[in-house]
C-alpha cells in the first residue's frame, strides 16, 4: 500500500475508514475544532504520539509513548489490526501525520495512508470541514507488539556517523544544521558526519510530495551506494524525520531507520558537535 492517498480518493470518506487528525502545539485542539475533516478523530502530537520527557537528554523532546500507552490509545480511537486508517495534519503531512503513519507501520500496521498535502489539500478541493468534537467508538486495546521496529539509539548513531558504509541524514533546515541558529534546542550545530537534506525539499510549492520519481532521484543523490537499511534519519525531536521516511517509502527506499531522540537528545549529552558543515 502506498504511504500516500489523495484527498479525492473515495476511500478517504468511506464509512469504514478511520480518519485521524493530528495536531501539535498548545492550541492544537482549538485548531481542530476550528475545522477538520468530517468524522476525523483528534490526536495530539504531544500527548498521544509522545511522552512528556523528564529530561530531553534521554529520549529527546518527543520520545515515543510506551507500547502499552500507544496501543491503549489506538483502542480508544477504535483501531483494530485490520482497520484501514487515514491520517493527516495541518502541516502538509510534515508533522504529526507522518509521525502517526510511521508509528503504526513500526508496530506492523500496514493499512495506513497519509493524505497528500494534509488539510490544505482538502480545503483546496472544497471539502466542507466540520467543527464537531468527534468522539469515536472505542474497542479493546490494540495487541501490544514486542517493540517499535526500525529505531536506533544514540550509541548506534555514534557508530553510524563514523562508518563509510552507513549514513546519518539530518532533515532540519540548513541554518540549524550549520549551527547559525537553533530556535528549539540548547546548542546549534549537527552530529559530526551527518549529511543535511531538508525535509521540505520533498514538497512541491502546493505542499504535496514530489512525484515518486523526483523523490527517488533526490534520495539517490544523497544516499549513493549506501543500502537504505543502513540509513538513519533524524531531525530535532523525531517528528519531521518521519516525513522524510514517508517520502523515502513513497520513492521505493524502504528500511531506513529513525533516531527518535534526534538533535534534542544528542545536543544535551556533551557529545561532539559540528558547525558550518565541518
Amino acid at each position: 500500500m502506498s504511504p500516500l492517498i489523495e484527498i479525492t480518493d473515495p476511500r478517504v470518506f468511506d464509512p469504514s475508514t478511520i480518519i485521524i487528525d493530528v495536531r501539535g502545539g498548545a492550541n492544537a485542539h482549538e485548531r481542530y475544532l476550528a475545522g477538520h475533516l468530517p468524522n476525523a478523530i483528534f490526536a495530539s502530537l504531544d500527548d498521544d504520539l509522545a511522552e512528556h520527557p523528564a529530561d530531553p537528554a534521554f529520549g529527546g523532546r518527543h520520545p515515543l509513548p510506551s507500547l502499552t500507552d500507544f496501543t491503549a490509545t489506538l483502542g480508544r480511537w477504535g483501531i483494530r489490526p485490520d482497520s484501514y486508517v487515514v491520517v493527516y495534519d495541518d502541516k502538509a503531512g510534515a508533522m504529526g501525520g507522518a509521525r502517526l503513519w510511521w508509528m503504526l507501520r513500526s508496530i506492523g500496521h500496514t493499512t495506513v495512508q497519509v493524505i497528500n498535502g494534509g488539510l490544505k489539500a482538502a480545503t483546496d478541493e472544497g471539502v466542507e470541514l466540520s467543527t464537531d468534537d468527534y468522539k469515536p467508538i472505542g474497542v479493546t486495546p490494540y495487541p501490544i507488539p514486542g517493540a517499535y521496529r526500525n529505531t536506533v539509539d544514540i550509541e548506534e548513531v555514534k557508530a553510524a556517523a563514523k562508518a563509510d558504509d552507513r549514513m546519518v541524514i539530518d532533515v532540519r533546515e540548513e541554518q540549524r544544521y550549520l549551527g547559525y541558529t537553533e530556535p528549539l534546542d540548547l546548542i546549534a550545530g549537527h552530529i559530526p558526519g551527518a549529511v543535511n537534506l531538508f525535509y521540505s525539499n520533498s514538497l512541491s510549492p502546493e505542499g504535496k510530495y514530489l512525484t515518486s520519481q523526483a523523490l527517488a532521484t533526490m534520495y539517490k543523490e544523497t544516499i549513493g551506494r549506501i543500502k537504505t537499511q543502513d540509513v538513519i534519519v533524524h531531525c530535532g525531536s523525531g517528528v519531521t524525520a518521519c516525513h522524510t521516511l514517508l517520502g523515502m517509502e513513497h520513492a521505493g527506499f524502504t528500511g531506513a531507520k529513525l533516531y527518535v531522540g534526534s538533535w534534542s537528545e544528542w545536543s544535551r549529552r556533551g557529545l561532539p558537535i559540528a558547525t558550518e558543515n565541518k
